[in-house]
């Protein structure tokens, strides 16, 4: 599976922000201290992670400048948890959970996607937990493109822009 993953810092001039390889990422926790890392470096808060998985799903995670608490995570469909080792790596209480019923009654419809998560994780940089809910769920539009909502609302849409095309 192919996946985009940028890690952004909002700080005192505005955002900043790089690629990032999960595949040497091992777990949530080393992940949510990749986001610490950034903060303290760029005397920033918050950090987010943003991915996006052959088209499939979103991920959003956040940590907050100061605090060590567990990352706040939202997944667009929880059904990712079960065909992505990273979506399984971002959302580890699914291992929790009992399996999905992979019986649908249309066998040629995709069923509708399952948000798991914080959904008000963004609340306070533009994307309230209706309008994230909303984007995921509009017929038509890919994870990309409500990654690009997220940050149309947020003021880091340029910096996204150049993390995807570098």
């Amino acid at each position: 599976m192919t996946y985009f993953a940028a890690a952004l810092a909002r700080t005192a001039d505005g955002w900043t922000g790089r690629e990032l390889d999960l595949r040497d990422v091992e777990d949530l926790e080393s992940l949510a201290e990749e986001l610490r890392d950034l903060v303290e470096e760029q005397n920033a808060g918050p950090a987010l992670l943003l991915l996006e998985e052959d088209d499939e799903y979103v991920g959003v995670v956040r940590v907050d400048a100061g605090d060590l608490d567990e990352p706040r995570v939202f997944l667009s469909d929880r059904r990712a948890v079960q065909a992505s080792d990273v979506a399984a790596m971002l959302w580890e209480e699914a291992e929790d959970e009992t399996d999905l019923d992979d019986d649908d009654e249309d066998e040629g419809t995709r069923p509708v996607a399952e948000p798991v998560g914080d959904p008000a994780l963004l609340a306070d940089l533009g994307t309230s937990s209706v309008v994230l809910l909303e984007l995921c769920a509009e017929e038509g539009l890919l994870p990309a493109d409500v990654l690009t909502g997220i940050a149309e609302r947020a003021g880091f849409l340029e910096v996204l822009d150049s993390l995807r095309d570098g």
